[in-house]
């Protein structure tokens, strides 16, 4: 009974969601504590704030707590306000999602049709590639010289199929990043038709002043511009990510969202985050902080590693890099093994506090001393 079940389901499954590979997100801490019998781990996987969220956000959710019972606002409505007079744009021009990647998802929903092709860098963040399979759209992958978006060769990628371009900026897993220059060359080159969607997850941290605000090109009706509040401000656990571009593109892209798709948790502390601007930039001392910590401790160790804009770094290691992952789990430290993103001896880290920089750099320098064994 059971085998005849499963072979109608393979009959009724949708051909296009076969080549899907399911996301594997960065374990958690309480499963290297459960599987490994290890207390002390710290996780530096998913480019998480290491200090957590603004001491007024963490208020503002937990006053909401007694109103669980109430179904959260549906046009995610303040934080829309809010978010209008902390960007310097109007609500109609913003979407707020469950997380940048429902807004992703919501692009593809809208706009993907079978046998569109969509532009991506190789290597780059994973979502694009899974809400462009999921819709039956053929995804390009575009290689650099280097670890980042070669722009040129993405625009001469563009055909007649092209439905649109993903710019992760900086990027995920590189922290490489594109300057202005470089994104007005680029947006010359491609055809009106195109959508170009800037994932700007990372904005906050980038310091770089040729680095470019991607609400500068709101006015360009093919340019979405994401941004999240899993970062900088803290809040992944509560999943809350926006974009930003011309009301007639976020129109449509309310038509194909769920209602109730932000909780409201997320949309209040979301809110009071935008007002602690002081929080913000502790954040961003700790990360700059930490970065030239990780990024001296590798330079003892003799190993090579991408500069970065982000608040990770993108690291080269003389082995197997899910042998190096493996290891430092033992150790009780979390990293994210990039060959998930193809690249089978690099590793990504968090940048995380003082403490946890320290503790990830000695257990990175006895693992790389084990393995030569």
């Amino acid at each position: 009974m059971r085998e005849e079940a499963i072979m109608t389901i393979d009959k009724l499954i949708r051909r296009e969601i076969l080549g899907i590979t399911p996301y594997i997100p960065g374990k958690p801490i309480e499963e290297v504590q459960r599987e490994l019998g290890i207390e002390e781990v710290i996780k530096l996987a998913s480019n998480e704030n290491p200090i957590g969220p603004s001491p007024q956000a963490l208020k503002a959710a937990a006053e909401t707590l007694t109103e669980a019972h109430l179904y959260p606002d549906g046009s995610n409505y303040q934080l829309k306000k809010a978010l209008a007079v902390h960007l310097g744009v109007e609500p109609e021009e913003i979407i707020v999602g469950n997380g940048c990647d429902e807004v992703i998802k919501l692009v593809a929903e809208a706009f993907f049709h079978p046998g569109d092709e969509v532009i991506v860098a190789d290597p780059t963040f994973g979502e694009y590639a899974y809400a462009t399979q999921l819709m039956g759209a053929q995804l390009v992958k575009v290689k650099g010289e280097g670890l980042g978006h070669d722009l040129n060769k993405m625009a001469a990628a563009v055909t007649t199929r092209t439905k649109a371009i993903f710019l992760c900026n900086p990027n995920n897993p590189t922290g490489t990043m594109n300057t202005r220059a470089e994104l007005d060359a680029f947006l010359a080159q491609i055809p009106r038709q195109v959508l170009v969607i800037l994932d700007q997850a990372y904005f906050e941290y980038v310091e770089d002043p040729a680095y470019p605000n991607g609400l500068d090109y709101k006015g360009d009706g093919r340019v979405l511009t994401l941004r999240t509040f899993s970062k900088i401000y803290g809040l992944a656990g509560f999943r809350v990510g926006y974009g930003v571009g011309d009301r007639a593109l976020i129109a449509y892209l309310n038509r194909v969202r769920e209602p109730f798709n932000v909780n409201r948790l997320g949309q209040l502390a979301a809110t009071a985050a935008l007002t602690d601007q002081e929080h913000l930039a502790h954040s961003l001392e700790v990360n700059r902080q930490g970065k030239k910590e990780i990024e001296q401790g590798l330079s003892a160790l003799g190993l090579n590693f991408t500069p970065s804009h982000a608040n990770f770094i993108l690291l080269a290691t003389p082995f197997p890099a899910s042998a190096v992952f493996q290891a430092l789990l033992r150790k009780g430290v979390i990293i994210r093994s990039a060959d998930i993103f193809g690249l089978p001896r690099h590793l990504r880290v968090t940048i995380g506090t003082a403490a946890q920089n320290q503790k990830f750099l000695a257990a990175l320098a006895e693992v790389l001393e084990e393995l030569k064994e």
